[in-house]
């Protein structure tokens, strides 16, 4: 796998999508959680697509229970959580897991291709972000501290690096 566009994963409603319908947009990915403590994230990452969508940017939101058992719910109760609680309309997906021998090969490729601290591939908790550029290639890793607000620079530079498709 070259870019995020050869990879499908399962939406929330169960459906298959593959990622290449996302080319030419900058892409946000996060692992997520909805009791963890920073589940408050929800609201900056939908301030992220609420405020930059139309410049052909957007959030998607893969959530995990691997991280002290934060998100134990099913697809269902996840989205009606995150739609309820954060007015999320952000793609969501099909829970997944991220590190370990079941981790998503999605999850694989984003960190080897930008480890973490260290050199370090596994992700360390929920609310780790993922930065894609409109030609589906991994720009940035982010730590589950940096909130949405702090990424707005970089997302803001790398969609005026060219038009949307």
């Amino acid at each position: 796998m070259k870019t995020i566009h050869d990879f499908s994963v399962l939406a929330i409603d169960g459906k298959e999508r593959s990622l290449a319908d996302y080319a030419g947009q900058v892409l946000l990915v996060v692992n997520v959680a909805s009791h963890c403590g920073f589940t408050s994230q929800y609201e900056g990452l939908q301030a992220l697509q609420r405020d930059y969508a139309d410049l052909g940017f957007a959030v998607l939101g893969f959530p995990c229970n691997q991280f002290g058992r934060q998100e134990p719910g099913d697809e269902a109760e996840i989205l009606r959580f995150c739609e309820t609680r954060y007015g999320v309309n952000f793609p969501m997906f099909a829970k997944i897991e991220v590190n370990g021998a079941n981790a998503h090969p999605l999850y694989r490729w984003l960190k080897s291709q930008k480890p973490g601290v260290l050199g370090t591939e596994a992700i360390k908790w929920n609310f780790t972000k993922f930065l894609v550029g409109r030609d589906g290639r991994l720009i940035r890793r982010y730590a589950p501290a940096d909130t949405p607000q702090s990424l707005r620079p970089d997302i803001e530079s790398v969609l005026g690096q060219d038009k949307p498709v």
